[in-house]
C-alpha cells in the first residue's frame, strides 16, 4: 500500500517539475497573464454576437423586448412587426387575466382584439436588410 502512494506521489512529483519552466519556477497560466477575463463581446460568436449587435444599434431583431405601449385607439394602434403580411397576436385584456385572447392580424387597417377592443396594425421591419457588420 505504501509503495502505491510513492509511486503516485512520484508521478505528481514528475508532472510538477515538467510544469516549471527553464529556471526552475512553475509556470503559472491563466487568464490574467493575457489580458484578463474576456468579455461578453470577445466570446460572443453566432447569433448571440447578431443579437449583441443589433441592441447596441437599438434594435430588437426577435422581439425579445416588450413591445412599446400605444393607447390602442384606432388612431394611435398598437403597432406589431412582421416580415409576413400576417401574424398571430396574444391579446391580454386585464392586467390580472390569465386567458390569452389569439387571434389573426393581417397587413392593411388597424384591427380590434374581439375581446376588449384595443388595436392593432401590423407594421414592416427591415432588420432583415440591414447589415449589422
Amino acid at each position: 500500500m505504501a509503495s502505491r502512494l510513492l509511486r503516485g506521489a512520484g508521478g505528481l512529483a514528475a508532472q510538477a517539475l515538467r510544469a516549471c519552466g527553464p529556471n526552475g519556477a512553475a509556470a503559472v497560466r491563466s487568464m490574467a497573464s493575457r489580458g484578463g477575463v474576456p468579455s461578453d463581446d470577445d466570446q460572443a460568436t453566432g447569433l448571440e454576437r447578431e443579437i449583441m449587435l443589433a441592441a447596441r444599434k437599438g434594435l430588437d431583431l426577435y422581439n425579445i423586448l416588450p413591445p412599446k405601449g400605444a393607447s390602442g385607439t384606432k388612431e394611435d394602434p398598437n403597432l406589431v412587426l412582421s416580415v409576413t403580411n400576417k401574424r398571430i397576436v396574444g391579446c391580454i385584456c386585464e392586467e390580472d387575466n390569465s386567458t390569452i385572447i389569439w387571434f389573426w392580424l393581417h397587413k392593411g387597417e388597424a384591427q380590434r382584439c374581439p375581446s376588449c377592443g384595443a388595436y392593432y396594425k401590423l407594421g414592416p421591419t427591415s432588420w432583415h436588410t440591414e447589415r449589422l457588420h
